[in-house]
């Protein structure tokens, strides 16, 4: 069955980097486009990043865009979220999902931005 195991979440302070990753298992993960999404406190699910499965094509909601970039290698059946200039309010649980999800996704990892 499809397994998304995500980490790399943490505590860090604003203008602050992180990178994310998703371990995915159960599926051919080079033929899927992939995404992340994120859930803020007392928020909905909130799609922020996909990628195409060779990687060429990439797209960010606006809240992130020029500070997120997604990436991919399918050599490791990994995905990846390197997070830049990172605000208060990207703190969230983040998951990734296939295509556009937000099913399936995995268990996520928290993300805190201290101002």
């Amino acid at each position: 069955q499809v397994q998304l195991v995500e980490s790399g979440g943490g505590l860090v302070q604003s203008g602050g980097s992180l990178r994310l990753s998703c371990s995915a298992s159960g599926f051919t993960f080079r033929d899927k486009a992939m995404s992340w999404l994120r859930q803020a406190p007392g928020k909905g699910l909130e799609w922020i990043s996909y990628i195409k499965p060779n990687g060429d094509i990439t797209s960010y909601a606006h809240s992130v865009k020029g500070r997120f970039t997604i990436s991919r290698d399918n050599a490791r059946n990994t995905l990846y979220l390197q997070m830049n200039s990172v605000k208060p309010e990207d703190t969230a649980v983040y998951y990734c999902t296939l295509e556009m999800g937000p099913e399936p996704r995995g268990q996520g990892t928290q993300v805190t931005v201290s101002s």
